[in-house]
Order: C-alpha cells, then structure tokens, then sequence
C-alpha cells in the first residue's frame, strides 16, 4: 500500500470483448446499397490504404454501410411499431480484453473504497455501476455500497435487500475485489475513522488518481458521498465495457424480487401474447419540480407553488416556455394519444409503472379510455405485494423488471429509470423503446382540435422518427452512456447478418 501503482498513474487500455470482426456502429439498415455505391467505396477506402497504410477493417465498411443506409431509409420505411427489423444484426459485447488489468487481490490493494449512493433505485444503480470502475481505476478494494436511506422516499433497504450481493461480488471478481464490509481487525488497526469526501460531478478518472488516490493510501479507507453520476460519461473503451458488466450482469435483483416480476410478467403474457409498458412519471413532486402547468387552473398553481419551496436554489420558470422547448413530461392522456396514433389499436396490453399520480384517477381517465386492457403491479399483484409495500425502492425494481421484459418501452420523461432501462433494451438486442419528442409533439396537441385524426397520427409518426428505439436512432447533444452504451453494442458479421422482412 506504500506506492502508487503505475496502472492507475497513466492507464492504457485497448478495446475488446466483442470478438473478431465486431464493431460497435451507429447502425446498419435495410437491403445492401446499390453494388456501384458500394464498389466506388472500397475502391476509394482502398486507394486511400494505400498512401496511409490503413488497412480497410470489418468496423469501417460497416460505418460505411451504415451511414449510407441510415439516409436513404430514415424518413421513408415504414416502422414495425413492435419491434425494429435490425434487432438482430446486433448484439451485446461487454467481455474484458486480454490487456484489461485482473481484479487486485484485498491485501495488496491500496485501500478500501466505501460508497455512499444517492436518489432512487435507477440514480443509486448508477452510482454503483460507477464505483466499481472508480475502484478499478484506483487499484482499490470496494466495500458493498450503500444505499440511500435519507432521501425523498425514506426506503431502508439495503444492497442485499434488493441486489444478489454474492453474485455481484463473484461476477466481478476478475475485474474488482469487493468485501461485504471492512474486515474488524483493519478497522481496529486504523487511527482515524474513514475519510470522506464529496467528488464532482462527471469527474475525470484523472480526479481520482490526483485527489482521490493520496488520501485513501494515507488513511487505508476512504468513503464518498453522494456518489451519483460523479464519473464522465467519456470513459475508453474498456472502462465502459465494465461498466456494462456491471449494469447489465452483476447487478441482479434479489429471489423475492426476480420471482414477483416474473410472476407479473407471465399475467400479461397468458392475456396476450405482447404488451406496451408505460413508465409514467407524472408525481406532484416530480411536477412541481418541472416547473410545468397542466390545465389545472388555479388550485394546481397553489398546491404545485407550495411543493416548488422545498427547493431553494430552483429558479423563477415560464410554464409555456418549458412547455415550448420540451421539458414537460407528457401527461397520461397526450402519452395516450401519442401512442394511438402510433397504431397501437385499443385493444393493447398496458402495463403502467407508476408512482402516486398527481390528480389520481381522474388524470388517469383518459389513458384508461383510450387503453382499456390497463394494468399495474398492484392490479396484477394482489396480496403478493404486501410484502414490499414499505419499500419504494423494492417496488420501483419490481416496475423495472415488468417495463424491461416488455415488447414495447414508452416513457413520459427522460429520467434515471428511463435512460437506465433505455439502455438496457439497446444492449439486450434494440427492444422496442419509445422516447417522446416532447417538444414537436406539444405543437400537435395544441393543434389537434383543428386537423383530422389521419393527419394527426401521420405528423406523430413523423416527429417521432429517430425516438423509436432503432440502432440509429437521433442521439441527444448531451450523450449519456448509461442511454446510449454504444461501447457495448455490436454488428454481426456480414455473414451472420439476418433483417427481418
């Protein structure tokens, strides 16, 4: 514990896990481009090999192809609104490369690396998905982290309540050495009690080696606080490619958990063979915080100004400005309609994973016309339930394995369950997800009342090109990993390609 090991000072990693000939593209799509678009290409990329000494790669003609493809048929093919004809061509690659630095064993490790997470069940699962790779990247032993019992939900879980914590700890064995807890005779040999500090947020790994390192080789244990999103989204290739193990393997619900969301999950399909399901955020909290209007006249202003105060820094918003540049969260009807016009006929399965809803059943009520076949964890689950009913964060999983075994994902907002599970769907083959262009469809709810149905569903469908969950779909200006993991999404080889007709 005496020095400071050179693979954390100037680390160097090269890509892998994806097996020879993948690729991690934007996209790939339709039928093969003309043969003379395709032959002027290659004898372009060729030529160019020559005076470089580039060496034309698998990656690159598939980026060709892709980008090709991508502008041909975006604005013109018809979209399977339950599932994208590419889907197969891709597939997760998270494996570890063979130059990606082995797990350092506890005793020779330079210290123990305590995390205290923060928000709700997705915000905490980020933060762990981070510590891990900030541990690696300072050759440190992570202590189990610790979940957020003082936050707006108040939920007393802890890791094991809702994690498999063995599993978590022997899937990332190779990577990371994690302990349940700082063994008794470390702590009895320590003068001080664990330092802790607060990181920035987005911090560079540089953060960590400069500031971090020094105090925890010094005090032998060191906890940081509030730790979400305090790691860049700007990794290279091999710290992402761990941080999917993280968020897609190691972290696995608990039995009790797993169990009740299958259970769900197998209702839904014994009534149907598909269904949609609807993350609809839409609490008072959540609504306040917005800074958005709803229709609800002057009562809704009263009640939702009164919640704004438990917030001192938020600033002074225009409700119809929020609403022009697209940060309002739909509400339960516009998700409604957004989705009828897609073509989803009334006859949908809708599972709503939902907390309490501003409004309660009279907001609801329009969603519920439009969507009779509508169900949620406590309709399905009945007393099964009781258990987990003091824990939000036990019921936000249980909302989270439904939402992510669905055909069809739609969200009313773009919060941390969303991009999370977002995520997710991409990386576990490009599962239909639904993200709403909130801004260009506002202009068409204040419009529908003067066009027909026809032209309404024919614009919706327009706006909403790009947001439907295909392999090159439109990114946001400020990418998110944890949304896009593109570092851990690859293209078949050509061989092995099949589209769906």
């Amino acid at each position: 514990m005496g020095r400071k090991p050179d693979a954390v000072a100037k680390p160097h990693y090269s890509g892998g896990g994806g097996g020879p000939g993948a690729s991690s593209p934007r996209a790939a799509r339709k039928a093969p481009p003309s043969p003379v678009f395709l032959g002027a290409a290659l004898f372009v990329l060729g030529f160019v090999s020559l005076f470089t000494g580039h060496v034309v790669t698998d990656a690159d003609w598939s980026r060709i192809r892709s980008r090709w493809r991508s502008k041909q048929v975006r604005n013109y093919e018809p979209i399977d609104i339950w599932k994208s004809r590419y889907s197969s061509i891709y597939y997760g690659c998270s494996g570890r490369s063979t130059n990606f630095r082995s797990a350092v064993p506890e005793n020779s490790s330079t210290g123990y690396l305590l995390i205290a997470t923060s928000g709700g069940l997705n915000q905490q699962r980020i933060g762990i998905t981070d510590a891990v790779v900030v541990a690696w990247i300072l050759n440190a032993t992570l202590v189990v982290p610790e979940l957020d019992h003082h936050s707006f939900w108040k939920d007393e879980s802890d890791f094991s309540d809702i994690f498999d914590v063995d599993w978590f700890i022997s899937y990332l064995s190779k990577d990371v050495t994690i302990v349940k807890r700082i063994p008794y005779e470390v702590m009895l040999s320590m003068d001080k009690l664990p330092w802790t500090m607060r990181a920035p947020r987005k911090s560079m790994p540089e953060f960590y080696v400069d500031e971090v390192l020094p105090i925890l080789m010094r005090r032998r244990a060191l906890q940081l606080t509030k730790f979400d999103y305090r790691l860049t989204s700007e990794l290279d290739e091999d710290l992402q490619k761990l941080r999917c193990r993280v968020n897609f393997h190691a972290l696995r619900f608990t039995n009790s958990i797993h169990t009740l969301g299958q259970k769900l999950v197998q209702k839904l399909r014994f009534m149907s063979p598909r269904y949609v399901a609807v993350h609809l955020r839409f609490e008072p909290d959540m609504l306040a915080f917005s800074g958005c209007y709803y229709g609800g006249g002057e009562k809704e202003r009263k009640e939702l100004g009164e919640i704004r105060k438990r917030w001192d820094t938020l600033p002074e918003l225009s409700a119809e400005d929020e609403r022009s540049r697209g940060k309002c969260p739909l509400t339960p009807h516009e998700v409604g309609l957004m989705l009828r016009a897609l073509g989803f006929g009334n006859d949908t399965n809708l599972y709503v994973a939902s907390g309490e809803i501003y409004g309660g059943e009279e907001t609801l009520r329009p969603l519920r016309e439009l969507f009779p076949n509508f169900y949620t964890k406590e309709m399905l689950a009945g007393d099964d339930l009781k258990p987990f009913l003091p824990f939000s964060s036990r019921l936000a999983a249980i909302d989270f394995i439904v939402c992510d075994e669905s055909d069809v994902f739609v969200t009313n907002n773009n919060g941390n369950m969303a991009k999370v599970l977002a995520g997710r769907r991409r990386y576990m083959g490009h599962k239909r997800t639904i993200r709403p262009n909130a801004k260009k469809l506002n202009v068409l709810f204040q419009r529908r009342k003067h066009m027909g149905w026809d032209m309404f569903s024919r614009k919706v469908q327009k706006v909403q090109r790009g947001l439907m969950g295909e392999p090159d779909d439109i990114r946001p200006k400020q990418d998110d990993f944890h949304e896009f993991p593109s570092s851990c999404i690859c293209l078949r080889k050509p061989g092995n390609i099949s589209v769906t007709t």
